[in-house]
């Protein structure tokens, strides 16, 4: 064997032109010093030991590949050698002449490489830090559109056949399709219009369901392939023109579709009733509403200063008590230490918040790691203060669809908006009001969603509000009461209930102004506290 200047080892050619028992080719094995032989039709090694482990195969392959072969810009497939070297997209050609197989890369650090005569793929580098395949091509929203294909060759033929003149990008496989789009979540979602040319098989129409869901359901077109399969065989088999007049006739996707006969009903009335998926940590409102159900919009309302942050995170703290799904949290009036803070502060029985709390944040840290059970369960949108309504509807989104949050907490609605006054203020809550509505449905997680109300008791800024809700709950104190207890006792009551019915009052509670708690508290024991304080000396 010879040593290269690369500092690889080369093995030395012994015989050429012999049959390949594995592809019936009668001279394309040759056989090296090193004992294995390679055939340059199949592309596969033969060891001594006749071994067929197809991965040790691939592992002489890859590391064969810089000694044995060049680099090359080569067309394929129908697709030009202009188009490959656009993508980067180069071939190894061995000694012979022959391509042996091609590299596609899947950002810097990763690539997938296929062999041209056999449907084998070796992923080379580092798979987890693999991108779109055509990322680096195209800058973020440097087109008005951007077509996602089930595979690299596929992002090829769509880019050469559309004129070279859109971007094109591909996913690794349909399995895989969901998480390479919600990875690179921000740069497809920087485009106005997203196309899915997934292949048309059920592997392909099950993922373009899946990458349909992370994206506003506006902004997603569907090529619909019906004489092909993929976007390749359009292109190989002459088809470009039809495939470009599919392409511009895409439809937006719907996710739902309508139903009229007698045999899709009955399919409905099959379907299990909606049953709850978590409860609240009253007795009372829970008994009224039937529990928290996925899909549904929960309303909090109250004036100005009675305690609704601390009513939710109540609930955020009984939710990654008892269930172990992910939560998202948006809390624009308060900042996200002041948040974590205080549902540490619920797990210790103490407000850890408060200049005088002896607890350490080892202490602290060891107490939110014991709540959340676990990492990345619970995601804080760390922002301060209004925004544009597209971009928390965005980040609801991304929280719900990328980061499987079962229920977000969205405190509130009226911040969003803050910076415009009028009519403009009072359109820009119907629009995301009724988009987050939509969005709930759609994603299948709950938002609980506050508001402040004027005084009349209506929302404030948009009466939509209350209408898109499924569920109103006004919660009142009276903050100018004489004594603190009084002062410290909440008021519930259920304004609209959609799945339950009743309305009326929901119960009372407690803060505990030494744990910083909320609890539920009867009518027996609250007089008793009102009462000993009214009688307590000064």
């Amino acid at each position: 064997m010879k040593k290269q200047s690369n500092g690889y080892t080369k093995s030395r050619l012994i015989r050429s032109d012999l049959p390949c028992d594995k592809c019936g080719s009668s001279d394309a094995r040759a056989e090296y010093d090193d004992g294995h032989s390679y055939c340059y039709s199949c592309g596969q090694p033969t060891f001594n030991d006749d071994s067929e482990d197809e991965e040790a195969s691939w592992n002489y392959k890859k590391d064969s590949l810089e000694v044995n072969t060049t680099k090359q810009y080569l067309s394929y497939c129908g697709i030009s050698d202009a188009t490959m070297r656009s993508y980067g997209v180069f071939t190894h050609v061995g000694m012979d002449g022959r391509p042996v197989s091609i590299e596609y890369p899947y950002g810097d650090h990763c690539s997938i490489m296929r062999s041209i005569n056999e449907r084998k793929f070796l992923t080379m580098g580092d798979s987890s830090t693999a991108e779109l395949f055509g990322k680096q091509r195209f800058g973020a929203a440097s087109a008005n559109a951007i077509t996602i294909t089930e595979g690299a060759k596929d992002a090829l033929s769509v880019y050469e056949m559309l004129g070279s003149k859109y971007p094109a990008v591909a996913v690794r496989s349909a399995t895989t399709a969901r998480s390479d789009c919600a990875k690179d979540f921000d740069y497809l979602n920087s485009f106005d219009k997203i196309y899915i040319c997934f292949d048309n098989d059920s592997p392909g129409k099950k993922a373009t369901r899946e990458v349909s869901e992370l994206f506003d359901v506006n902004k997603v077109y569907i090529v619909d392939l019906t004489k092909h399969k993929d976007a390749n065989d359009y292109l190989i088999k002459g088809d470009s023109a039809e495939f470009v007049r599919v392409w511009w006739n895409s439809k937006r996707f719907q996710p739902k579709g309508i139903v009229s006969s007698y045999a899709a009903m009955e399919e409905i009335l099959k379907k299990e009733s909606k049953g709850a998926t978590a409860s609240y940590p009253y007795a009372t409102l829970n008994d009224i509403t039937y529990g928290i159900r996925l899909g549904e919009v929960n309303l909090i309302t109250a004036q100005e200063g009675v305690g609704k942050t601390e009513f939710i995170r109540s609930i955020e703290y009984h939710l990654l008590s008892t269930t172990d799904d992910n939560i998202g949290i948006i809390h624009l009036e308060e900042p996200e230490k002041r948040s974590i803070q205080g549902l540490v502060s619920y797990e210790l029985s103490t407000p850890v918040h408060l200049p005088d709390s002896s607890v350490s944040l080892d202490e602290q840290l060891s107490a939110f790691k014991k709540l959340t059970k676990k990492d990345d369960r619970l995601y804080f949108y760390t922002h301060f203060g209004s925004d544009d309504p597209d971009v928390i509807l965005d980040v609801i989104r991304y929280l719900a669809a990328v980061n499987q949050c079962k229920y977000i907490f969205l405190d509130h609605i009226t911040m969003i908006v803050s910076g415009h006054e009028g009519d403009d203020e009072r359109k820009k809550l119907d629009y995301i009001s009724t988009k987050l509505a939509m969005l709930t449905r759609e994603l299948g997680f709950t938002l609980f969603l506050i508001s402040h109300v004027n005084d009349d008791g209506k929302t404030r800024g948009s009466r939509n509000i209350s209408k898109i809700a499924d569920l109103n709950l006004f919660i009142s104190r009276d903050i100018e009461a004489n004594t603190k207890e009084q002062r410290n006792v909440t008021h519930l009551m259920v304004k609209k209930n959609r799945y339950g019915a009743t309305t009326g009052p929901a119960g009372k509670l407690w803060f505990d102004d030494k744990t910083f708690k909320l609890s539920e508290i009867n009518e027996q024991d609250m007089e008793a506290k009102i009462k000993l304080s009214q009688t307590a000396p000064f």
